[in-house]
């Protein structure tokens, strides 16, 4: 199989603008991104998609790859499918651009998925330690079946714990994606539907279109940055890497 990894990078985020291109440690959180998904090599290629020339100029001038985006976009998905009309690949990982300690196990776990041909997509997601998040909105939960296919993914928690005898175990989603090229092709034909335009999580219009995605455990602790205070818990994650 051909893999090619693509980071989604939109430069005016809403919770946190100019989120990707803020210095962690002496670089870029983009770059942080790119680079370590890179140096995982388990990638034929690794790009960097993005609306943005600061972007793009950070990547190309650092050694890297960028390739700009021509249109708007509503998600990161979207955003990827634009640019692989012009690659050649089996399978793309998408990996966000806001998650710069991703780790070579979890992409290994999400590429090995595709030994099966009936797996279309793929994501990633890990079990709260921290119970207390699983009520905040950034962090998006998801439900999965006995075999590991998502079932539902929201910002509220799920799934409600009412037998309060029983003690649920909460996933957060983590915001990696792996697709097969038809899969992302089609996912760009479809309308944004109802769920993904109340909830804003893209991968909604996969289960909405009747698409489940497999799901994979991961253990690593890294830290995703959706707002201001993340860049500093990533601030103090990065100095244990060190």
């Amino acid at each position: 199989m051909k893999k090619i990894a693509l980071i989604p990078a939109r430069y005016a985020a809403t919770r946190f603008p100019f989120k990707l291109m803020q210095i962690l440690g002496n670089k870029s959180v983009i770059l942080h991104t790119y680079e370590n998904t890179r140096d995982t090599n388990l990638f034929d290629e690794v790009w960097v998609v993005t609306d943005s020339e600061v972007i793009f100029k950070e990547i190309v001038e650092n050694g890297g790859k960028a390739i700009m985006s021509k249109k708007n976009h509503e998600s990161g998905s979207d955003r990827i499918a634009e640019a692989m009309e012009n690659l050649e690949a089996d399978v793309i990982l998408n990996v966000q651009g806001d998650e710069p300690f991703i780790d070579k196990v979890t992409l290994q776990k999400l590429l090995d998925l595709f030994k099966d041909e009936n797996v279309k997509v793929a994501s990633v997601m890990k079990i709260f330690k921290d119970n207390s998040l699983v009520n905040n909105p950034n962090y998006v939960k998801v439900v999965v079946d006995k075999n590991f296919n998502s079932l539902l993914f929201s910002r509220s928690p799920i799934p409600f714990h009412r037998d309060q005898e029983i003690e649920p175990v909460y996933y957060e989603h983590i915001g990696v994606y792996a697709f097969r090229k038809k899969a992302l092709m089609q996912f760009t034909k479809w309308e944004m539907t109802p769920l993904e335009s109340i909830e804003k999580i893209e991968c909604l219009r996969y289960l909405e279109n009747g698409v489940q995605l497999k799901m994979v455990i991961t253990e690593h602790e890294g830290v995703k940055i959706d707002v201001p205070e993340d860049l500093e818990k990533a601030k103090e994650y990065l100095k244990t890497l060190n």
